[in-house]
């Protein structure tokens, strides 16, 4: 009897998890189009948006970071300007993501996206067949003319046939996505028209939380639904030990002024300029030196100004950098 009773348990338990894996890979994406419909938008590139676009990709949006092949990876440490077709993959616990080809290519790139869905990516984190994406392109808040200006940029770029690896959420992915955790972007009110570059605390708070993302890393975050959960800027996120890192475990420094665990609490302009035009010390950190050395001085000073104006929080990381085991 107690057998049967057994047995009779366990077919329940198989069934119920068996439904609940059809319907985690049946359920897990939602359609967005009707309620985030793609505008008519026609971007009407001029040579000052499209070097204004260069300049943000290159430089403080970093997209060469994630959108040009790791082959690629030296030049763009360089200062070197390099095809944004895609490459850079990225696996942790929710899937397998890799950053498509931004050239104009039809077959491969973005040569048949009109710019409507390429703004409604960068706006609410929606991709061209209607899904919210995991937040990996930070940008809804970025203001609409340097939006548009990143849209001409990548419309003047030659095409570049070159496929990348479709990503793929893992079934802890699909259950986030199922459970609603990953949402379309929902951008501060009132959306920006445009943000006029000056050096100014304002100006650089603008840099480090839309287009930076110095908030995206150097915040602590639930790596699993990538939500906040730490006071902003103060560090504590760690990356590794994986084959980006090859097996170092970083982890992001505060910076906050607070004098005892603030990383740049005693630097003055001078320095934190000198340390950001510098590169990396560590070959495998995840920061993207190479772009933000390509940033002006004048948009370094900004940011500058920012971080020095945040409230002070008290928050040892511990170590910076642990080398892999040898």
């Amino acid at each position: 009897m107690f057998k049967k009773i057994l047995l009779v348990a366990l077919a329940i338990v198989v069934l119920l998890v068996v439904v609940i894996i059809v319907a985690v890979n049946t359920s897990y994406d939602t359609n967005y189009n009707e309620t985030y419909a793609i505008s008519d938008l026609k971007v009407e590139a001029d040579s000052t948006m499209i070097a204004r676009g260069k300049y943000l990709a290159h430089g403080p949006a970093h997209c060469s970071h994630c959108h040009a092949p790791f082959s690629e990876f030296q030049k763009i440490e360089a200062g070197e300007d390099v095809a944004l077709s895609g490459g850079f993959g990225l696996e942790i616990p929710p899937g397998a993501f890799y950053a498509p080809n931004l050239t104009s290519d039809k077959e491969t790139g973005i040569g048949n996206l009109s710019d409507g869905q390429l703004y409604r990516m960068f706006r609410y984190n929606i991709n061209h067949q209607g899904s919210a994406v995991f937040d990996f392109m930070p940008f809804i808040n970025m203001a609409d003319e340097d939006i548009y200006s990143i849209i001409a940029y990548l419309r003047s770029l030659e095409p570049v046939k070159r496929e990348s690896r479709r990503s793929e959420p893992s079934f802890l992915g699909k259950a986030i996505m199922m459970s609603g955790a990953i949402q379309p972007g929902k951008p501060d009110e009132p959306i920006l028209k445009s943000m006029t570059p000056s050096v100014s605390k304002e100006y650089g708070e603008y840099l480090a939380y839309a287009v930076a993302n110095c908030r995206g890393c150097h915040t602590n975050r639930d790596m699993q639904t990538l939500e906040y959960i730490g006071e902003e800027y103060a560090g504590g996120l760690a990356f590794g030990p994986d084959n980006l890192t090859q097996g170092d475990i970083y982890v992001t420094p505060n910076l906050t002024p607070h004098e005892g665990t603030g990383i740049m609490a005693t630097w003055s302009e001078e320095k934190f300029i000198e340390r950001m035009k510098a590169g990396r010390v560590h070959a495998t950190s995840p920061m993207p030196w190479g772009a933000f050395g390509q940033m002006s001085d004048d948009d370094l000073k900004a940011i500058y100004l920012f971080l020095k104006s945040l409230e002070p929080v008290n928050n040892d990381v511990g170590e910076i950098h642990t080398p892999a085991e040898s």
